[in-house]
């Protein structure tokens, strides 16, 4: 389901590295221990160890709520222990902690609650490292991403685990197919990023999606053919709100004190178009960017218990993915209108609301945030609610391998939209506010007003 993001490539810091990523290093490591500390809280040491297991040898197609096969606990020990090792290699590097760094670190954290796990995960980095050094490059050129390249993560398991094949085969299959995409995702993501002009944040999703269709095609072909998994849980939406929010809180509090106890400055990182690139880090400043992901979460959490649903892995998922995005070019502003559009559409075709499937889509929806920010607010809301018409429609492409199937949406959103909405403006003589197609979005585009 997610983007993410964009392939840019973060400079590497100096050895020290800076203050600020020294806070963001700290904060994050506090989220993943503290993540592992309430796995043990929820579970015995034995269940988080037969719920790992259960976890690890999952195909993790989507939708697989490991709350579901496993427990809650083992969920979030998996979540913690996968982000706190991409930290750490992120630190390790030294490469600058960027919006686009933290929106995929805590794309990390959010689909480790369904659908990524170590083992599922390590092929593809190899894949990934591996084209570096095909490229010459070095591999915190691509670190951005790698942190997203796992998005088709459940091929390597379905591979290993879910076939029925024996180990000895399984094993160096999944492999093999992880290394491949690993491979295939990075000079995929580049070419991608060019239908949706950075008007969809979940480029990687895109990429992948087209990488899973032909996967998928390539597995029916030999006679692998690829089942739909639906596994969600219920029944905790209390605690999982009360601990996400707290943790809103904690973020917000940290930035407003970073920002000298005020909240001066939102309002303009608010009036960004959010278009990629957009580093509010970079262009905002920490502070900032800590509120509005503290804003964006609450956000997050406040539209799934306003329709009355069910924050499960899933779901969860979503809402720390949107939280990580709001380094990385999601605000109140553009993302309000993508909620409306597909609550809309939800309404018109008479699916509920409080839905898992309706829930992901509006919460992974918010990809297309940057559209509503380059062309205003009820441009968003017809977006929304093409994205809540076509999502439906575009999994069985990819068989549920790859977790970011809003992401693979988005972009053809993002593509079927554009040029209709530049068409628009052009002939209302405000060809100021079009899509400039053939230039790269610069970092400093503001949102439209209207």
């Amino acid at each position: 389901m997610a983007r993410p993001a964009t392939t840019s490539r973060p400079a590497a810091r100096p050895a020290q590295g800076s203050y600020q990523d020294t806070v963001v290093f700290v904060v994050l490591v506090a989220f993943c221990l503290g993540a592992v500390a309430l796995g043990f809280v929820f579970d015995t040491p034995a269940e988080l160890l037969s719920g790992t297991v259960t976890i690890l040898t999952s195909p993790s197609g989507l939708i697989t709520d490991y709350m579901a096969i496993a427990s809650v606990g083992s969920t979030l020990l998996n979540a913690g222990l996968l982000t706190l090792a991409s930290v750490v290699y992120v630190r390790v590097k030294n490469v600058e902690m960027s919006g686009a760094v933290i929106a995929g670190l805590f794309t990390v954290f959010g689909f480790a609650l369904f659908g990524k796990n170590l083992i599922n995960s390590i092929p593809i980095l190899l894949g990934v490292l591996l084209y570096a050094r095909l490229e010459g490059k070095k591999l915190s050129d691509y670190t951005v991403v790698s942190l997203f390249a796992t998005a088709l993560a459940p091929a390597v398991s379905l591979m290993i685990f879910g076939k029925g094949l024996p180990l000895w085969l399984g094993i160096p299959l999944g492999i093999t197919v992880g290394v491949g995409i690993g491979l295939a995702i990075p000079p995929m993501s580049s070419h991608v990023l060019r239908f949706h002009h950075g008007l969809s944040l979940y480029n990687v999703g895109f990429a992948a999606g087209m990488i899973g269709m032909v996967l998928v095609a390539l597995m029916n072909l030999i006679g692998y053919d690829v089942e739909e998994v639906y596994a969600v849980s219920y029944g905790y939406t209390g605690i999982l709100a009360a601990m996400t929010l707290a943790f809103c809180l904690a973020l917000f509090v940290a930035g407003f004190m970073l920002n000298d106890t005020s909240t001066r400055g939102l309002a303009r990182l608010f009036r960004r178009s959010g278009r990629m690139p957009s580093d509010f880090v970079s262009q905002e400043g920490l502070a900032l960017t800590l509120m509005n992901m503290a804003a964006m979460g609450a956000l997050a959490v406040g539209y799934v218990l306003l329709v009355g649903g069910e924050l499960n892995g899933p779901v969860l998922g979503g809402v720390f993915t949107v939280m990580g995005f709001a380094a990385f070019g999601k605000h109140p502003r553009n993302s309000v209108p993508i909620l409306i559009g597909v609550a809309l559409g939800a309404t018109v075709t008479g699916a509920d609301l409080n839905s898992t499937g309706v829930l992901l889509a509006a919460l992974f929806g918010t990809t297309l945030a940057p559209l509503a920010g380059v062309y205003g607010f009820g441009f968003g809301i017809v977006a929304g609610f093409l994205h809540m018409a076509l999502v439906a429609n575009v999994g069985f492409l990819h068989g549920g391998l790859n977790l970011y199937n809003n992401g693979f949406s988005a972009g053809f959103v993002a593509l079927v939209l554009i040029p209709f909405f530049d068409a628009l403006f052009r002939i209302r003589g405000k060809s100021s506010r079009a899509v400039d197609i053939d230039r790269p979005p610069a970092p400093g585009d503001t949102a439209a007003s209207e």
